[in-house]
């Protein structure tokens, strides 16, 4: 079976598994669990055909899914729209780490970022950056956090790492998610370092009972708790904090998008925070999976998460005459490698 007849094939039954999905069961029955076992078998000595493999995602495969593309499933139904150009893209099977790579990737993820800084009322020096998940996102932008408050008492924490360095401290609400602790865990916060905020009746930060803040804290807020979906005080949350020095970080996975419908009052104060994540498979129905971090200041974001930086291939440029790539080239294939790097 040549490529195309493939691809018809799988659309076809694509098409056939999304059109029940509103009357689905959302859970697989007790039929289809154990059939899932016929996926466990040694390695192949030799590959199966490629229809073999389809026939067999589809037939075992397809029981064996919870219906979350449906409108019963509260992070889930992609749009239609959506689901539509995710399969285009698939075609298209870009390589969307710079300009060079895919000009067609970094001008619609330019254009897209545009346009959430514009829905969201956020800062539109912001960067934008797309990302696998709210914790990979939330990672980011800690890292870019403890990184600028570690540069304003003059470390350098890219050639002198952490070992020796001034703590930075971070507090978290009594309520945090545990992407947030996740991220922070990955990134060399230990867990027994966190300072938790208690919290209100409500499951706000209490502003009475905040501890002290200073210049070498991240100070992690909430849009949208994932039990309660409470809103942290922002606007006398946020200033508090800023007066003390403190990068701000809100976890909006699930209500930065207040901003955009009749229930923006929530989120009153919010944008005068440092970075924020939020994901776009939950109120946006896209396809699995999308989150973004964004960062106010941009280029602290494309420092922490870059591999190289456009002003040391000038200075290695200048220092060796025969270097063939250049200052304009090492903007895509160093700050543009990172995906997760969009401005």
């Amino acid at each position: 079976m040549n490529e195309i007849t493939l691809l018809t094939e799988a659309d076809d039954r694509a098409r056939r598994y999304t059109e029940p999905i509103p009357g689905r069961r959302v859970f697989p029955d007790q039929g289809a669990l154990p059939a899932l076992a016929a996926f466990n078998e040694p390695l192949p000595a030799r590959g199966y055909a490629a229809e073999d493999v389809l026939r067999l995602l589809d037939d075992i495969g397809s029981p064996g899914t919870v219906a979350s593309n449906g409108p019963r499933f509260v992070i889930g139904a992609s749009l239609s729209a959506a689901a539509a150009a995710e399969r285009l893209m698939l075609a298209w099977d870009q390589c969307a780490s710079s300009f060079d790579n895919s000009p067609v990737a970094a001008t619609l993820e330019r254009v897209a970022a545009g346009w959430v800084l514009d829905a969201l009322d956020l800062p539109r020096e912001s960067a934008v950056g797309f990302g696998t998940s709210a914790t990979a996102c939330t990672l980011s932008c800690l890292a870019a956090a403890r990184r600028v408050l570690l540069a304003r008492k003059g470390r350098d924490f890219d050639n002198d790492g952490l070992a020796g360095a001034p703590e930075v401290k971070v507090m978290v609400s009594e309520l945090v998610h545990i992407t947030v602790k996740k991220a922070l865990r990955l990134l060399g916060f230990g867990m027994n370092k966190i300072l938790y905020t208690p919290v209100n009746h409500h499951g706000q930060v209490d502003l009475e009972r905040l501890p002290p803040l200073d210049d070498m804290t991240i100070l992690c807020l909430q849009a949208g708790e994932v039990n309660t979906g409470e809103f942290d005080p922002f606007d006398l949350l946020i200033p508090q904090a800023k007066d003390a020095g403190a990068w701000v970080h809100v976890d909006a996975a699930f209500g930065l998008w207040a901003r955009a419908s009749s229930h923006a009052e929530l989120t009153k104060g919010i944008e005068a925070a440092d970075s924020w994540t939020t994901d776009v498979h939950k109120w946006l129905n896209i396809p699995y999976d999308c989150a973004m971090a964004i960062c106010r200041d941009s280029e602290a974001l494309a420092a922490a998460m870059q591999r190289c930086g456009l002003f040391e291939w000038r200075e290695r440029c200048a220092e060796e005459p025969d270097t063939r790539i250049s200052a304009k080239d090492s903007r895509h294939t160093c700050v543009g490698h990172v995906a997760l790097v969009r401005t």
